[in-house]
């Protein structure tokens, strides 16, 4: 049967809301969430016409500042179904997210929808993971993706994940990662992601908590027996152009010092040059942690840590901690990145300042045994004398949520 093919518009919009309601018992799209899909959503809508009737249609969503694209939706009429329209709007799916230079397409599928499965395993799509009590019957899915630019030369590594528990904890939480990847026996737990946010924390930010320094990270990292490379852009206290308060400047600045002072202490190797880091870190069997602008994911303008689980000609992938009300923790990992996406990303604020931790195993080290609690040094207290007489004055000053006090729990507590 002949088809057309052609981009979504309001005017189809009657057609689409009743070929939704026929196709889909559960879990269907809203008239409104198909126009807002249609007129303002990050995404490729294509609609099947025969004979001059929307038929069916293909939805893939863009997944910001990265190359990942998802086929979020894919509906074909009951009476035409077993006819090839749905291979060919797959094909349509793929086409658009290759235009938009994307690497991999992802999908759901339910468990109990063997017609659906079998045509993305015919076109070449791979499981990788199973949802329990996915849909709004509480039926689960199947999570394929499929790879629609064959990279030129892979180096990729088994990287676990763990998603930060609060709004101030990337850095903890890439750490965290970066640590088992190295000792896969070694555990992530919540506690030790605040106690790492303690240990390497600026103390104040933009708004809210503060979030932490590479100096910090990484003094933190070397505590716990890890050989560590740490590439910093620029000298100087970082992040100081978002905060306007002079009090919480100082406090930052004094912080900035204690961190260098602990460094000078310790054998970690401090690079200050621009950006040349990944690939060679990679190779000599580092983890990586990039302090990256979020404005290019998320449109804030914040710094945020990620890791890099690996990369080739083309892409640097990527687990983001950070999973949003609009995401699942699958769709944070191995994000797929242009290389120059990547080299706009990582380069934060007006300074464009860049910056890495770099994680190795050490020989006849104790970070594989070493576990939440444990203390390799008396990390609760280095890196903090000489703050308490500033804290004190500051916490009597302006709050981050306009004029409330700062809570008590910015200082460290035993």
């Amino acid at each position: 049967m002949k088809l057309d093919f052609r981009v979504a518009r309001a005017a189809d919009l009657p057609e689409l809301v009743a070929l939704e309601n026929r196709t889909f018992s559960h879990d269907r799209l809203s008239p409104r969430s198909l126009a807002w899909m249609v007129n303002r959503a990050h995404a490729a809508f294509t609609v099947a016409e025969h004979e001059g009737a929307v038929v069916g249609y293909a939805l893939v969503l863009f997944h910001r500042g990265t190359s990942l694209a998802r086929l979020y939706s894919l509906a074909i009429a009951g009476h035409l179904q077993g006819r090839g329209i749905g291979r060919q709007l797959l094909e349509q799916a793929e086409r658009c997210a290759h235009a938009h230079d994307c690497a991999y397409l992802r999908l759901e599928v339910r468990v109990d929808n063997p017609a659906a499965i079998a045509l993305y395993e015919r076109a070449g799509y791979r499981r990788f993971a199973v949802i329990d009590d996915y849909y709004e019957d509480h039926a689960g899915a199947l999570r394929y993706e499929k790879r629609i630019r064959q990279p030129r030369q892979a180096g990729t590594r088994r990287v676990p994940y763990y998603p930060q528990s609060t709004d101030f904890t990337c850095g903890p939480a890439c750490l965290l990662m970066a640590m088992a990847a190295l000792y896969p026996q070694r555990a992530m737990e919540r506690r030790e992601e605040v106690q790492l946010w303690r240990e390497a924390t600026t103390v104040f930010m933009t708004a809210g908590h503060g979030g932490c320094s590479p100096q910090g990270l990484a003094l933190a990292a070397w505590r716990r027996g890890f050989r560590v490379r740490l590439q910093v852009s620029r000298r100087g206290p970082l992040f100081l152009e978002g905060v306007r308060s002079e009090d919480k400047r100082a406090v930052m600045r004094l912080v900035h010092e204690v961190f260098l002072d602990a460094l000078a202490d310790t054998d970690v190797e401090q690079v200050e040059a621009p950006w040349a880091e990944l690939d060679g870190g990679l190779r000599a069997g580092g983890v990586l942690l990039v302090l990256i602008s979020s404005y290019r994911l998320t449109r804030s303008k914040s710094p945020h840590w990620v890791v890099v689980t690996g990369c080739d000609e083309d892409f640097v992938y990527l687990h983001d901690p950070d999973v949003d009300h609009s995401r699942q923790p699958l769709d944070c990992q191995h994000l797929p990145v242009s290389r120059d996406a990547f080299a706009r990303m990582s380069a934060f604020g007006r300074h464009k300042l860049r910056a890495s931790v770099t994680l190795f195993r050490r020989e006849g080290s104790v970070a594989a045994e070493t576990q939440p609690g444990d203390a390799v040094v008396d990390h609760a207290a280095v890196g903090l004398h000489g703050l308490q007489p500033l804290l004190g004055h500051v916490a009597t000053g302006e709050g981050a949520h306009g004029g409330d006090p700062l809570p008590g729990a910015l200082l460290p507590q035993a």
